[in-house]
């Protein structure tokens, strides 16, 4: 077991490693590691006007995309967890959860076919590609939501505070909203991972302004190995921060919901 968990985190971080040592070299071409050491990769990732507008165009996506899943999650998980029907519930969990399922190619495929048209020409604007990240993310965030909704007994404490005379809207805000702020935190922090890290839809319905870092980075990948490497490493630290992110807000969740419980 040892061995092959061993063999697993060599695979795992071989790679990794080696573009962290890439992103130093001075030339790296037909051999296993780089020849010579200079830091100017990062510089000239800096000053290149391309990867700073990418850059920008992915933080603006992120953030409207943690936005607007903010803005559709809540209510709609928390209509899923009181839905009396059983059959409305597996009918809307199949529809959430088609993006999963389905390859981010295929819904890449439809927005062309649909946002190209003369009555709708958005193909390429950046508020077409946070609509195609809200789809991605948005069935991961209420996955999250809802497992929260059950574990808490959100029922429970709703008819407590009704038994008191709380209206709907003072049970949602005062009972509902608060209770549910350190899953939406950890939702929201890997909704951010997932879309500073897609490429596939991102690739295909971008356009030449908006086009986020992963799509610049497969171009670097034609041009410099070492500025590839800087570029990848800088899309990798904003992976690793996010996933530290979800991974602190996860641990506030359940000390949280023993406190709770």
């Amino acid at each position: 077991m040892a061995v092959m968990t061993g063999i697993y985190l060599l695979y795992l971080f071989i790679p990794i490693l080696l573009l962290f040592v890439g992103s130093f070299g001075e030339a790296w071409t037909n051999t296993l590691l780089p020849t010579g050491l200079t830091g100017a990769w990062y510089l000239e990732l800096w000053q290149d006007g391309s990867f700073r507008r990418a850059f920008t165009v992915s933080l603006e996506v992120v953030v409207a995309t943690c936005v607007f899943c903010t803005l559709l999650a809540v209510p709609l998980a928390y209509a899923l967890y009181r839905s009396a029907s059983r059959g409305v519930m597996v009918a809307a969990r199949i529809v959430f959860l088609l993006p999963i399922a389905a390859p981010p190619l295929v819904l890449a495929f439809g927005f062309i076919l649909i946002f190209s048209t003369d009555a709708l020409p958005w193909l390429g604007s950046i508020w077409l590609l946070i609509a195609g990240h809200v789809v991605l993310t948005l069935p991961y965030l209420l996955q999250t939501l809802v497992a929260d909704m059950r574990h808490l007994r959100l029922e429970e404490l709703e008819l407590a505070a009704e038994s008191l005379g709380a209206t709907f809207r003072e049970r949602f805000m005062d009972v509902v909203v608060p209770l549910l702020r350190h899953s939406l935190g950890s939702g929201l922090i890997m909704v951010a991972a997932l879309s500073i890290g897609e490429f596939q839809l991102s690739n295909l319905i971008s356009g030449f302004l908006y086009r986020p870092y992963p799509v610049v980075l497969l171009q670097a990948f034609y041009g410099s190995t070492g500025f590839a490497c800087a570029a990848t490493v800088i899309l990798l630290g904003l992976a690793l921060l996010a996933a530290a992110g979800g991974a602190l807000a996860a641990r506030s969740a359940s000390k949280y919901r023993k406190n709770a419980t």
